[in-house]
């Protein structure tokens, strides 16, 4: 039999860390379930994915400033060309593969700001792809949420309903797609991928006693937002300003972390605001780089959803900033659902209250995320089981590491 071709799509290179770490741990697992498969990927950034994972990757987008504003005629010619070009380009590629994976991700949300002609567009061209060319394409732990724009809600839905394989990153997800009309009777929910990848080294790297990590993003808010985006993004920075500047008038060194590129003008404008030796910019450039950050704190305080994901696997008493009902829902998932605050209207005396008594509660907490993080990792097992049955029924299935004996 010739060899299982298989390709991973989604914005993957591009600066987002927890994009890139839902794609390693699907990797991993075909790596160790599938190692007889061809893989490559079309996404965002090729040159990093093929530099840093090892497989050949192509643009996602035949026009290169697809996701600048584009304000001369050139540039709008340009992308209206663009969408045609990919369309075909898109159909080319995935007619080449027997399974195409979109890797977690929240690729059916709007959370944050999002054209309906920019990635939603793509993730239809590549559903209708595939079921035009009969190439099975699996939407794998992806986040969804409500989206009010009726175009992009249609992008979302059609794109849904056209996968041959669908599972979701939590609860509210697999509801906010059935209440778009999409059959999900057969779809399952699991952890979010990330927590699939290898925890941190025990015992972490030690850091200065009382260290916490501060995961910080460039926060605007969701795509009905746009028109204040800019108030929010600055009631966002100040409250979470503040919030640093008392911990370090306490005493306590603090560990500025970010999850995608973007994010480093905020981790700037904090260090400029408080000006002090005790606060610290990380350079982390993978999830496994954040878990250790975050694994060598007391506490996290955190907003991006996989900034999340990482100080929870690590097993750190955490309280997230939360911008969306994923976060609320994976908090909940771990037993922290009572330490969140919203990322909207950051009160920094309420925020500090909260976290005084995160740490009041710290050793309890840490026995939680270690009962929760062994029931994450044997439902993984279970998703990953049931991909193989569903995408991968001819293949002789090859243990994974926790299923070997």
């Amino acid at each position: 039999m010739s060899p299982v071709r298989v390709g991973v799509f989604g914005l993957l290179g591009s600066g987002n860390l927890g994009n890139d770490g839902s794609l390693e741990a699907v990797l991993g697992y075909l790596r160790a379930a599938h190692p007889e498969a061809v893989v490559d990927a079309l996404c965002g950034g090729p040159e990093a994915v093929t530099a840093r994972y090892g497989i050949p990757a192509t643009r996602l987008h035949w026009y290169r400033g697809e996701y600048r504003t584009a304000s001369r005629a050139g540039a709008v010619a340009g992308k209206a060309a663009g969408k045609l070009v990919d369309a075909v380009r898109t159909a080319a590629w995935t007619r080449r593969h027997d399974v195409v994976v979109v890797p977690g991700m929240g690729v059916l949300e709007a959370t944050l700001p999002l054209r309906p002609w920019g990635f939603p567009y793509a993730l239809f061209l590549l559903c209708a792809s595939g079921r035009l060319t009969r190439t099975r394409v699996a939407l794998v732990g992806v986040g969804a949420a409500p989206i009010r724009n009726r175009a992009t809600r249609a992008l979302v839905r059609w794109s849904a309903r056209l996968a041959a394989y669908r599972s979701y990153r939590d609860e509210p997800s697999r509801a906010a797609m059935r209440a778009m009309g999409v059959d999900t009777a057969r779809d399952g929910v699991h952890p979010d991928l990330a927590f699939a990848l290898p925890a941190p080294p025990s015992p972490a790297p030690a850091g200065p006693p009382g260290t916490v990590c501060v995961g910080v993003m460039a926060f605007r808010g969701g795509d009905d937002d746009r028109a204040g985006a800019e108030e929010i993004h600055r009631r966002y920075l100040d409250g979470t300003t503040r919030f640093v500047r008392a911990l370090v008038a306490d005493g306590r060194p603090v560990r500025l972390v970010t999850g995608d590129a973007c994010d480093a003008p905020v981790v700037a404008a904090i260090l400029d605001a408080v000006d002090s030796p005790l606060v610290t910019a990380a350079g982390a450039a993978s999830l496994a780089g954040l878990m250790e950050e975050m694994a060598a704190a007391d506490a996290v305080v955190a907003t991006r959803y996989h900034n999340l994901v990482c100080a929870l696997k690590a097993g750190v008493p955490t309280l997230a900033l939360s911008y969306a009902a994923k976060s609320d829902a994976l908090m909940a998932r771990m037993g922290l659902g009572a330490y969140c605050h919203p990322a909207r209207a950051v009160d920094p005396d309420r925020l500090l209250g909260q976290f005084l008594e995160l740490e009041k509660h710290a050793p309890e907490l840490r026995r939680t995320l270690t009962e929760r993080n062994a029931v994450a990792a044997r439902q993984l097992d279970r998703q990953f089981t049931a991909l193989t049955a569903a995408l991968f029924p001819a293949a002789d299935h090859v243990p994974t590491p926790r299923e070997t004996p």
